[in-house]
Parts: structure tokens; C-alpha cells; sequence
């Protein structure tokens, strides 16, 4: 059901964190988000404007979920913290019928599954983005159409050093849209590898490559190979406030858009 009246309160897991952080900056300059609580567990009980270089300084840092909502009530939870607790945090959120936006990788089709037959028995609306830049989306929707006429390809997705996983959920769910799309057979690599892994790492039997450097934020390219030529595609993060757009996009929205849904490109109208 969409939501009749204007000013949304959020809850941001994960404040403190360099996403996390980023959020609590977007939403201080959005008219109709009201930030009433942070949960960061390294930070509890601190002062979030010092924290996130905001004027937050009388919203509190929760230790966790559990104790945040035990006392306030938000309307939609933004998650951005780590793949070890983001599946018990997603279970505690819909269990109370809170909304939530999650940008945190590292639920598996089966977690997604759990997840949603938990939203179907509460009625959260729950959002599953791997990625939140309007950009990347438009790369994975762009990569379906092109793999119906070129079948054969890989992608390349490089990230920073601190990142949990590999691959990213981006390039994970960029190979499971071209699977889809493919009407063609992929002509079968017959190359031997004299070092393991020196092919990537099959995914929907796509082959994905991850790289992991101090200097990137989020990158991916999607390269096609066809009978005498080439197409690449490619996509560039240079700033998590990439990101912004995408993630308020997402909580503005999430009204509208019972169940729960996995990628950004779901609420693009």
C-alpha cells in the first residue's frame, strides 16, 4: 500500500561504517526522511554527528537492532553493514512488519527465499539491492539485451580492498540477467588453465573475474565477444554518493512495492 502522508522515519544500520556514514549525510538534506536512529555496534551510545560530520548529534547509536527497536519505531530500516549479520538482521526487522532497504551482499537465493516467505506472513516490503547506482542498473538491464544477440561473455568487477565478497552481488546478479536473457549457446572455451583460478570463477556458467585494490570504489565491465568483434560495456563508481540516489529512490518507494523484491531496476518506473 502506498504511504498517504509525507515525512518517512528511518533507522540506518550500520551508521557509522563508510556507506552507512554516507546515508546519514544524504538523508540529513531530505525534506521528507527523518533519521530517528542509528545502530552501529563499534560506536554505541556515541555522538553520530562527530561520527558522520553531521548536525545527528542528539540521534542515538543503538548497540543493535534488537535494542533500537525496542524503543523506536521507524517506518523503513536502510542496512548497510556486513554479509556475516545481515541475515538475522533482515529476520529481526520483518519480523516486526518494518519495512527494509538492504544494500549488504551476501544473501544466497536460498536466505532470499526464507526472507520472502517471512515479508508474504508479516507484510514488510523488503528491497534487495546489490547495487544502488543508477548507473550499474542500467548496465545490468543493458547487458540482458545485448547477451540475446552475443552470448559469449565475461565480466571483470573491481572494488576495494575492504570488501567482504567476491564476486560483488552486482556482478552476481548481471550474469543471472544475461543467463536469463540468452537465447544463443555460448561457444564452449576449451583454454586450460596452467593456474588455477586464472579463468575466474563460473557463475549461471558465466565466467565473473574480481579484483580487490586499494583506489577502487566500485567498478564492473561486461565484455561481449562476437565473430570478428568485440563490445564492452563499462561502469564506473568514483564516489559512494553514486550510490545516494538510488538507495532514497529506494526508500521513497518501498511503499509501493509489497513482498520482497530483489534489484533496483524493479523500482525504476
Amino acid at each position: 500500500m502506498e504511504r498517504r502522508f509525507s515525512m518517512i522515519k528511518v533507522l540506518v544500520n550500520g551508521a557509522c561504517g563508510r556507506m552507512g556514514s554516507e546515508v546519514v549525510r544524504t538523508l540529513e538534506v531530505e525534506k521528507d526522511l527523518q533519521l530517528i536512529a542509528a545502530v552501529d555496534p563499534q560506536h554505541a551510545g556515541g555522538n553520530l554527528g562527530m561520527l558522520t560530520r553531521t548536525n545527528y548529534k542528539d540521534i542515538p547509536i543503538y548497540k543493535n537492532l534488537n535494542e533500537a527497536l525496542t524503543i523506536c519505531v521507524p517506518d523503513v530500516v536502510i542496512d548497510f553493514t556486513t554479509p556475516s549479520i545481515i541475515k538475522e538482521s533482515a529476520k529481526t526487522v520483518i519480523s516486526k512488519g518494518i519495512h527494509m532497504v538492504i544494500g549488504t551482499t551476501g544473501l544466497t537465493v536460498e536466505d532470499r527465499e526464507e526472507l520472502s516467505n517471512m515479508v508474504d506472513i508479516t507484510g514488510s516490503h523488503v528491497l534487495i539491492a546489490p547495487n544502488f547506482s543508477l548507473g550499474a542498473v542500467l548496465l545490468i538491464k543493458v547487458s540482458a539485451e545485448i547477451a540475446k544477440y552475443m552470448p559469449n561473455t565475461e565480466i571483470i568487477e573491481l572494488h576495494h580492498n575492504h570488501k567482504y565478497d567476491a564476486p560483488s552481488g552486482t556482478a552476481k546478479l548481471t550474469a543471472e540477467k544475461i543467463a536469463e536473457a540468452r537465447i544463443l549457446t555460448a561457444e564452449k572455451d576449451n583454454t586450460k588453465e596452467s593456474l588455477i583460478g586464472a579463468r575466474g570463477g563460473k557463475y549461471h556458467d558465466i565466467t565473473i573475474h574480481s579484483v580487490r585494490l586499494p583506489g577502487y570504489v566500485a567498478h564492473q565491465e561486461v565484455l561481449f565477444g562476437g565473430h570478428g568483434e568485440t563490445l564492452t560495456i563499462k561502469h564506473d563508481s568514483l564516489d559512494r554518493k553514486s550510490f545516494m540516489p538510488g538507495v532514497m529512490l529506494a526508500v521513497k518507494n518501498i511503499f509501493k512495492h509489497p513482498g520482497l523484491v530483489y534489484g533496483l531496476e524493479n523500482y525504476l518506473e
